[in-house]
């Protein structure tokens, strides 16, 4: 039995899970297809209900395969999607929103996010955003990959303030945004969402982090998963094709990590000490 999943509260009142899944490359080898829809069906049993895709993932294949595995549940997933910044237009987002509903199989997303900036202005962006929410479209909007500077310019154009989440690049060895970006959006209320939160796998052979984890009978991917959840408005999305990896990252929640050990971890892997640039995958 696991402890009870935690959640984030967005700014529209509804809560999710702060773990959930993530897609990137999924849908792209008919091979792995049926064990990548097990996965999600898995992770929504599993309470691991918020899933997060992307138009740009196999130009619409996640989607797909995601809306495939959905079918028949969609009132249980807390479902996110992104929108390429080259279609970020204020008609080209209500246009690309339209496919990627289509592919999902669904009349409306819980969270759509601009992918990254491009060469719209923030203002169209978000004039269609709006759009989509009002009708109904879409219950919430975001971006993803944006540092503070890009945060506090979305702020100041009409509705910008609107904003539910931030997705980044954030795991132990990817800890940029505690100097400034994490602070700044817990102040606002606005949700971060941790992507690559195991660095693509590369994180489990660091020794440090294999020797805590085995102190606690854990795995190094829970213990790293755990690092991202003990923070504040954060949520996960591992991204994994397996399902018994899926269950394996519930595990996560059920850590208690002593203080010294989050010592080691930060001597194993420090904190920011200035500004850094925003990384991205």
């Amino acid at each position: 039995m696991h402890q009870d999943m935690p959640t984030v509260t967005l700014k529209s009142g509804q809560t999710v899970p702060a773990l959930g899944i993530g897609t990137w490359k999924m849908g792209d080898d008919a091979h792995h297809r049926a064990s990548e829809i097990k996965s999600l069906q898995a992770a929504i049993d599993l309470g691991m209900t918020l899933i997060d895709t992307a138009e740009m993932y196999g130009e619409g294949a996640s989607e797909e395969l995601v809306g495939e595995a959905i079918a028949g549940r969609r009132d249980a997933v807390f479902l996110v999607s992104k929108v390429y910044p080259h279609n970020a237009s204020r008609q080209g987002v209500i246009d690309a929103c339209a496919r990627s509903l289509h592919r999902l199989g669904t009349e409306k997303l819980d969270l759509y996010l601009l992918h990254w900036r491009g060469q719209h202005p923030l203002a169209e962006t978000v004039a269609g955003l709006q759009v989509l929410k009002a009708e109904g479209r879409i219950g919430a909007w975001g971006v993803s990959n944006f540092d503070v500077d890009d945060m506090e310019e979305l702020m100041a154009v009409p509705g910008g303030a609107d904003c539910a989440a931030n997705q980044v690049l954030y795991n132990l060895s990817r800890r940029g945004i505690e100097y400034d970006l994490l602070p700044w959006c817990q102040e606002r209320n606005i949700a971060l969402m941790a992507y690559s939160p195991i660095e693509q796998g590369r994180l489990l052979r660091h020794p440090d982090l294999i020797r805590i984890a085995k102190s606690y009978q854990a795995t190094p991917a829970q213990v790293a998963l755990a690092f991202v959840l003990e923070r504040d408005r954060m949520i996960a999305i591992p991204k994994t094709g397996n399902p018994t990896r899926v269950e394996e990252n519930l595990g996560a929640i059920d850590l208690d990590i002593s203080d010294e050990d989050w010592e080691a971890l930060d001597r194993a892997f420090p904190p920011p000490s200035k500004k850094q640039p925003l990384e991205m995958l």
